[in-house]
C-alpha cells in the first residue's frame, strides 16, 4: 500500500528511475557482449601523433583502440616487430574484445606482415595498410646510400628498397584478410621524379599491392596525410566490418 502511494504521489520520479535501470541494463549487455580492437601502427620516422585523428574516429564509431608509439628510426624492421606487436596484443587482449585488427600506415605495414609470417595472434581480425611499401620504394633505392637518408631513417630504412634483397620481397603471402589504401598525389615531386608510375611521393601504387590482399583501393592523397583524410576514415572503418572497401562511397 505504501508503494502504490508513494507511485500516486510522484509518478515522474518512478518514471525516472525504471528509466535509469533499463539503460543500466542495456549497457552492461552491450558491455558483457565484447567487442573490436584496432592497434594503430605509424610510419618510418613518424609518431603516434600521426594516427590521433584515425584514432578518434575509430573511438568514435565504437571501437577499442591502441595507438602504439615506438622508436622506427633506431632498429630493424624484425626487432620492431617483435618487440613492439606482442605489447600491443596484449593490451587488446586485457580488454576482452573478441578481434583484433591492424591499422598500418607506410613501413608499420612490413611490421605487421613480418610479424604475422613468424607468429599468430589470437582473435585476428583483419588488416588495412594505407600506402604500404610492400614491394619496396625506389626513392629508398636511390638515396639509402647517404649520410642524411642513414640518419633520418635509420636501419629499418635501408630494409625497404625494390631490389630483391628488400625485406619486403622476402615476405610471403598474407594468409589474413588485409585491404590497402594508397594515393595517387604528391607533395614531393622531386621524390616522386625517383618513382616510375602514379605515386604518393614515396611509394608508387604498383609498389602498394600484395598479392593475396583482399582489396586495394586509390584515393586522391599523399603519403604522408593519406591516414588524416575522411574518406579513408570511412574505409578502413567499412574493410575492418566488411572485409571489402565501399564502392559506393564516393
Amino acid at each position: 500500500m505504501k508503494l502504490k502511494k508513494y507511485m500516486n504521489r510522484y509518478p515522474l520520479s518512478i518514471h525516472v528511475i525504471s528509466l535509469f535501470l533499463v539503460l543500466i541494463f542495456f549497457y552492461a549487455e552491450t558491455k558483457s557482449e565484447g567487442g573490436e580492437c584496432a592497434v594503430l601502427l605509424h610510419g618510418l620516422a613518424r609518431t603516434e601523433k600521426s594516427m590521433s585523428n584515425l584514432e578518434q574516429y575509430l573511438e568514435s564509431i565504437g571501437f577499442t583502440v591502441k595507438n602504439i608509439d615506438y622508436p622506427s628510426r633506431e632498429k630493424t624492421v624484425q626487432v620492431l616487430s617483435e618487440e613492439v606487436i606482442p605489447g600491443a596484443i596484449e593490451l587488446c587482449i586485457e580488454q576482452d574484445v573478441d578481434k583484433i585488427h591492424f591499422v598500418t600506415h607506410s613501413m608499420g605495414g612490413i611490421l605487421i606482415r613480418y610479424y604475422l609470417e613468424h607468429n599468430q595472434v589470437p582473435r585476428l581480425g583483419r588488416i588495412v595498410m594505407l600506402s604500404p611499401p610492400n614491394n619496396g620504394s625506389e626513392v629508398v633505392d636511390k638515396l639509402k646510400g647517404t649520410p642524411i637518408f642513414r640518419w633520418l631513417n635509420g636501419p629499418a630504412g635501408q630494409q625497404l628498397g625494390t631490389d630483391n634483397d628488400s625485406l619486403p620481397k622476402k615476405l610471403g603471402v598474407p594468409n589474413y584478410e588485409v585491404g590497402i589504401i594508397t594515393g595517387d598525389k604528391t607533395i614531393n615531386p622531386i621524390l616522386s621524379l625517383l618513382i616510375p608510375g602514379i605515386d604518393d611521393g614515396k611509394v608508387s601504387v604498383e609498389n602498394a599491392k600484395l598479392r593475396g590482399m583482399k582489396d586495394f583501393l586509390v584515393v586522391h592523397e599523399s603519403h604522408p596525410f593519406i591516414m588524416d583524410d575522411k574518406t579513408v576514415f570511412h574505409q578502413v572503418s567499412f574493410f575492418l566490418k566488411n572485409g571489402l572497401f565501399d564502392r559506393n562511397k564516393k
